[in-house]
Order: structure tokens, then sequence, then C-alpha cells
């Protein structure tokens, strides 16, 4: 049983460090990472668990899904305008048709995705 609580607690820390990361490139979803870094928190240390719920970065992901509550326009915008620069700067570093094509495929599913979600007031 102690095995799979330290399992456990690892894995949150990898998907809370893939998570981090996110914040940063947006390819990288921070929201599943933060979440399944909260399941395993939940099962493996209660510590890490509240302070991931009460961690003024991660801890709206938490509450924003548990809630359902969506994201704030403002939020959406500005994690749409990230994404495109930043494969507009991958576009122009690789500077090849085929990353053109995925990149501006990722981008759009991506952009999609963020629409697609319930918008609440600020």
């Amino acid at each position: 049983m102690k095995i799979k609580r330290i399992l456990a607690l690892a894995l949150g820390f990898i998907a809370l460090g893939l998570g981090s990361l996110g914040l940063f490139l947006p390819l990288l979803p921070t929201t599943p990472f933060v979440l399944l870094a909260a399941m395993c928190f939940s099962y493996s240390s209660d510590r890490f668990y509240k302070w991931l719920k009460s961690n003024p970065i991660f801890a709206p992901y938490i509450e924003n899904y548990m809630e359902k509550r969506g994201l704030t326009m403002a939020f959406k915008v500005k994690n749409i305008v990230i994404l495109w620069i930043s494969l507009a700067i991958s576009m122009f570093i690789l500077r090849n048709t085929w990353s053109y094509v995925l990149l501006c495929i990722v981008g759009i599913c991506v952009t999609t995705h963020l629409l697609m979600i319930k918008t609440r007031e600020a």
C-alpha cells in the first residue's frame, strides 16, 4: 500500500511539473496536468493536496473545473494571442511546409476548444 502512495505522490509531482511548463508553453495543456496532480495528491498526501488547492497559481484551475464555472473572455483572448504568437515563432524557426500545416491545425483546434468553453463574467 505504501508503494502505491509513493508512486501516486511521484506522479503528482511529475504532473504538476508538466502543468507548470504548460503555463509558459501554449501547446502543453496546464489544466489536465494540474487536475491529475490534484487527484494523485488527494490519494497520497493531504498536505500537498491542501497546498495545491490553496496555491494562488494552480487553485483556480481546480476550482474552475470542479465548479464548471468556465473561463473569462480576457483569459481566452490572452491565451489565444499567446498561442498564435508562439506558433508563428515556431513556424519562423522551422520554415517547413509540413510544420506550418501541423502547427496551423493545432492552433485552429486549440483556439476552437478555448472558444467552445463556457464564458463567464470576470
